[in-house]
């Protein structure tokens, strides 16, 4: 049978990064399996993606087309808080059409994928192509708590309710957001929560397919149930979503126990790393933690493989890149039961606090952190459970359900 030919539109790729980078390149790594790819993307890292493709297997059904943009706009598209990145993220897009044009115009395309970015508020284009368009996994629509901004800053209090309101208007009125749901033959959802939205408010039925995955890599869970230390891994981004003074207060209160170490692998502006290095202080833990600041992602599977418990506190995300590398190294996660990470986390694989306050959090993270010191087996057994839950996660898995639905769109 001859492959298909799909058209993606992938903004952020790069074989070497987790997070929303690295979900394009898996997403497109893996389809290319199945599928013949044409695929426009920014380009901030074609050195990277060239010489992946150089060594991928089906590297004759990879055909990346660049349009690059200016270093300022790169550097708005990683400041999450920049809403004028929204605006050159548009033209980008309609330059995006541009060249789906030219591409169909020399080649036959068949279905048409609209991958990343994940957040719903910018769909492009290429519904206006006349092909079918299956557009996900899609993510953003579910607001920020704002139970959990109490201590924040008032312009960060804000700034969340300001765009909670902006994703409360734009997901029921934008009439660009609402041409791309109404004109797309097929919709993943990211989280259960977009799932519901998009069913509730467009009217729309949807895929549920967690934007992120895992490679079986036959990692061999090691036995540490005889190692007197206890090393917990926290890693993201220094910003107000990720919650790394819970963390910092559920270590605190934890802090008798011998050979804790916490390690945190990210960082953030000056001010954000002082602010948290000084909350440390403040709590005495300044031992226990191992600041690593920007870790490159291969270095992050290693501190996986080696720690005993993966904390992660994010209040608002989708599924999260790194949850699903936890598993992937048999690292059992301690973390919310919310977003996209709280439906795969099962008891078997670790353990989830409600997000009902900051308050009652905090107590309930050091409880369980405190239960798994004490109970080391319980914890090797959890480990040795991720070898079976990640199957559940493969991408190789994904690609496969995404292909049938390309396939359902063009035999309906």
């Amino acid at each position: 049978m001859e492959k298909l030919n799909v058209l993606v539109n992938a903004y952020a790729v790069n074989p070497k990064w987790g997070s929303e980078p690295g979900m394009g390149w898996n997403w497109i790594s893996n389809l290319a399996a199945c599928c013949n790819l044409f695929i426009i993307t920014e380009g901030e890292w074609r050195h990277e993606i060239e010489a992946a493709v150089h060594e991928h297997p089906f590297k004759d059904n990879l055909h990346f087309f660049y349009l690059p943009v200016s270093h300022r706009v790169r550097k708005m598209c990683w400041n999450q808080g920049d809403w004028r990145f929204y605006f050159h993220y548009r033209c980008w897009q309609k330059r995006a059409l541009k060249k789906a044009k030219e591409i169909l115009a020399a080649t036959r395309i068949d279905v048409v994928h609209q991958l990343n970015m994940v957040g719903f508020r910018e769909p492009g284009y290429l519904w206006m192509l006349g092909k079918p368009v299956i557009w996900g996994p899609i993510g953003g629509i579910e607001e920020v708590p704002m139970r959990f901004l109490a201590k924040a800053p008032v312009n960060m209090k804000s700034f969340i309710r300001m765009k909670n309101l902006i994703t409360w208007l734009q997901i029921r009125f934008d009439p660009h957001v609402d041409r791309a749901f109404r004109y797309s033959r097929a919709l993943i959802s990211a989280v259960p929560a977009a799932q519901e939205a998009i069913k509730t408010i467009k009217h729309r039925d949807s895929v549920l397919i967690p934007e992120t995955g895992c490679y079986d890599l036959n990692t061999i869970p090691a036995d540490k149930r005889e190692r007197r230390d206890f090393h917990i891994l926290w890693v993201g981004k220094f910003d107000y979503r990720k919650r790394l003074d819970l963390a910092l207060e559920a270590i605190a209160k934890v802090k008798d126990l011998p050979g804790l170490h916490f390690h945190i692998a990210g960082t953030g502006t000056e001010k954000q790393v002082e602010g948290y290095k000084e909350l440390a202080v403040s709590l005495g833990i300044e031992d226990i933690c191992v600041w690593h600041g920007k870790v490159p992602n291969d270095q992050v599977q290693v501190m996986m493989r080696d720690a005993d418990l993966f904390f992660f506190t994010s209040i608002s995300e989708a599924t999260s890149t790194v949850v699903p590398e936890a598993i992937n190294n048999c690292l059992p996660v301690l973390c919310f039961n919310a977003c996209g990470f709280g439906p795969i986390v099962s008891e078997r694989i670790g353990l989830k606090v409600e997000p009902k306050s900051p308050e009652e959090a905090v107590p309930e993270f050091a409880g369980h952190i405190r239960s798994l010191y004490n109970d080391r087996g319980l914890l090797h057994e959890m480990s040795l459970n991720c070898r079976e839950v990640l199957q559940t996660l493969l991408w190789e898995n994904k690609a496969k359900q995404v292909v049938e639905i390309y396939e359902r769109c063009l035999n309906n």
